[in-house]
């Protein structure tokens, strides 16, 4: 396979590709002030910092694989490509699976337990470079399937989490897709899983570099446009009085919805518990006594607005857009706002404006 490769002028180009993009993600996730991709955002320090670490480890570990395709001596090039194994056990793959658990900012998880997963196959891996030979590689493949197996389960878990807790805290959920840490998910455990299984041809060869590509585009635009979601913590009670239930309703009467506070893009349940003198956990106690949520909550708010503007202005005759008319209501992402109308109404907006102009 590695005279293939030393052949393959086309191979040959796109490892440069990836190692070259690979190596100036990480100088920009690490050194460029602004954001590139969408400038009112400000990503999480700690993803960013993880994601250049990621993308470091790629392009080093392409540097380091390189030569061992050019070695004549077949018995040293299996030894570096052994020693590569041990250092993508090594840092390859904790680094990727810490830069997804970072992705969640509903807490702050613990990373140790990322290296104590790998640890078994950095033994395993250090046995066969001692060795010289790969005897532990069916071991350190089944080892290593059914610790991706339980990673994946617990991922998500932990992103159907991170999803409700989004839902209960923020009314805007543009860039903050939960789907999108299931899709960096999907991709790094199919390398992972492909890269023990499959390793032995060009076309695998290929297939990997392609992979690569595609997820550091995506995992750059995804760091850039998740905005940090850190919330300081409030101080915690186990159950809310009767007489705070009935000030928060009154509360919320008056400085959000006489106010239209809920018109406010990126309110958060934090910036909502403030303007009403309490705290995120109370007001948090609150919408779950209720049977609601934050988010339905804000949502339910704007959508009465936009229903009422579409009301005044067919009753004026004024000319409108649907889409105008969901800005003024609060919505900065009309396909935000267009879920959430059909969660509420069961209809999609157009069809209830049509009976709203048939009327």
């Amino acid at each position: 396979m590695y005279e293939q490769i030393q052949e393959d002028a086309i191979f040959v180009m796109l490892y440069a590709v990836v190692t070259v993009l690979a190596a100036l993600g990480c100088v920009y996730l690490l050194f460029r002030r602004g954001n590139a991709f969408a400038a009112d955002v400000t990503p999480p320090l700690r993803l960013r910092r993880w994601a250049a670490a990621f993308l470091a480890v790629i392009a080093l570990g392409h540097v380091w694989y390189w030569p061992g395709t050019m070695m004549a001596d077949g018995d040293v090039a299996a030894l570096w490509m052994l020693i590569g194994g041990l250092l993508d056990c090594l840092l390859t793959i904790p680094v990727a699976l810490v830069v997804m658990l970072c992705m969640l900012q509903d807490r702050r998880r613990p990373l140790w337990p990322v290296w104590a997963a790998v640890a078994p196959l950095v033994i395993m891996m250090g046995v066969n470079i001692a060795n010289r030979n790969d005897a532990l590689l069916p071991w350190m493949q089944s080892y290593f399937l059914l610790a991706s197996i339980g990673f994946m389960i617990y991922m998500v878990f932990e992103v159907r989490q991170y999803g409700r807790w989004l839902r209960d805290n923020y009314a805007d959920l543009e860039h903050k897709e939960v789907w999108q840490s299931l899709l960096v998910l999907a991709v790094i455990m199919f390398l992972f899983v492909y890269y023990v299984t499959g390793y032995g041809s060009i076309t695998y060869e290929y297939i990997i570099q392609v992979s690569g590509l595609l997820l550091i585009g995506h995992l750059l635009w995804r760091v850039e446009t998740l905005a940090d979601l850190s919330i300081s913590q409030s101080p915690s009670s186990e159950t809310i009085s009767d007489a705070s239930y009935e000030q928060i309703g009154a509360l919320l009467k008056q400085q959000c919805e006489d106010t239209q506070l809920f018109l406010q893009h990126d309110l958060t349940l934090s910036h909502l518990a403030h303007a009403l003198g309490t705290n995120r956990t109370y007001l948090g106690m609150y919408f779950s006594r209720q049977g609601t949520t934050y988010n339905s909550y804000i949502n339910d708010l704007r959508i009465d607005c936009f229903v009422r503007l579409v009301r005044e202005a067919n009753a004026a005759q004024r000319p409108f857009t649907a889409q105008e008319l969901a800005a003024q209501s609060g919505y900065r992402s009309y396909r935000t706002f267009s879920v959430a109308f059909r969660q509420r109404t069961g209809q999609s907006v157009t069809a209830w404006m049509n009976e709203e102009e048939s009327a």
